[in-house]
């Protein structure tokens, strides 16, 4: 009777031991995935705040500002070809040009959210002079003459002006090369450099330049 009691209180012995083995192992499990849950959302702002902010510096943020008032305008004058230029290809470069622009804009706007900075407003065809402080910005005398322009005359005048504006906005771009800190916008400045510079020699050659 005793050797069957003993046999009874070894089998409860071990069961509970298992039991006890299998509820600590649940737990440690249960630990390490929370801990390692924990890391990850103690990482993940972090990693974002360094999606979003970046490492910049101020001629980044001058970059993005300029350049977006630079590229508004742009957008404006494209805008007017759809109606009063005369030829195809110059409606066609027109076209090509906005929807270049436009989502750049849109790609700068949200750096500068994201910086913390304000994004400028838009003054494009409210009759404000931004030809100061930018290279290859038009005067609002300017912008009028190519509003009141048609046909070839529109043509050949739109070609000129967005000559001297990209010249300008090629400018701006080297700048930022040279001495912004934050990669997609120098890498952003790169594109305006190649695709600018290829639509220049587009339009030499619409003028017989070249």
């Amino acid at each position: 009777m005793n050797a069957h009691r003993t046999l009874i209180r070894r089998t409860a012995l071990v069961a509970g031991t298992g039991v006890a083995a299998l509820v600590l192992a649940a737990c440690g499990g249960d630990s390490e995935h929370d801990m390692g849950a924990m890391g990850e959302s103690r990482s993940t702002p972090s990693a974002s705040a360094s999606i979003t902010a970046g490492d910049h510096n101020a001629a980044d943020v001058s970059f993005a500002k300029d350049m977006i008032q630079h590229h508004r305008q742009a957008v404006e004058m494209a805008e007017l070809a759809e109606t009063r230029a005369a030829s195809a290809e110059t409606k066609d470069l027109a076209t090509k040009i906005k929807g270049a622009q436009d989502p750049e804009i849109k790609t700068m706007s949200g750096w500068l959210t994201s910086w913390g900075e304000e994004v400028p407003a838009d003054m494009s065809g409210q009759g404000h002079d931004m030809s100061s402080g930018m290279p290859g910005m038009m005067s609002m005398a300017d912008m009028d003459k190519l509003k009141a322009a048609k046909g070839a005359e529109f043509d050949k005048m739109f070609a000129e002006m967005m000559i001297k504006h990209h010249e300008g906005a090629i400018e701006m771009a080297k700048t930022e090369k040279a001495q912004g800190k934050y990669d997609p916008a120098k890498k952003l400045a790169d594109e305006v450099i190649k695709a600018q510079t290829a639509e220049i020699e587009q339009m030499n050659k619409m003028l017989g330049k070249s």
